[in-house]
């Protein structure tokens, strides 16, 4: 693959969300993950498997060691990495909002 930042940086977002997406949100195959969590419990790393922003750190880590060689740029980006895949994370659960039934619409006085 040539050397491309952009593109790298992109792989790397798309991967740090996929990984993080897979590994709390996920059963996996033959329920692997869903298994491996319960078996986890809530213990360190059972809360973490559960919680999408703090497993995004975890993940992004080892994609910005790969992605920069300077420890700086790894610093920063191993946040941006994590940052962007909340984003992402975000943007593809529609907002929660709850409404308030009258009687009228359930036919109860």
């Amino acid at each position: 693959m040539e050397h491309d930042p952009w593109l790298h940086l992109t792989l790397a977002v798309l991967a740090t969300w996929r990984l993080t997406h897979l590994l709390a949100e996920e059963d996996g195959p033959a329920d692997m993950l869903f298994t491996a969590r319960q078996w986890l419990g809530s213990g360190f790393f059972g809360k973490l498997m559960d919680c999408f922003y703090c497993l995004s750190l975890w993940v992004a880590a080892p994609f910005a060691y790969l992605v920069t060689s300077h420890w700086r740029a790894r610093l920063l980006l191993w946040l941006a990495l994590s940052g962007a895949s909340c984003l992402l994370e975000k943007l593809g659960h529609p907002p929660f909002t709850m409404h308030r039934i009258s009687s009228q619409e359930t036919g109860e006085d």
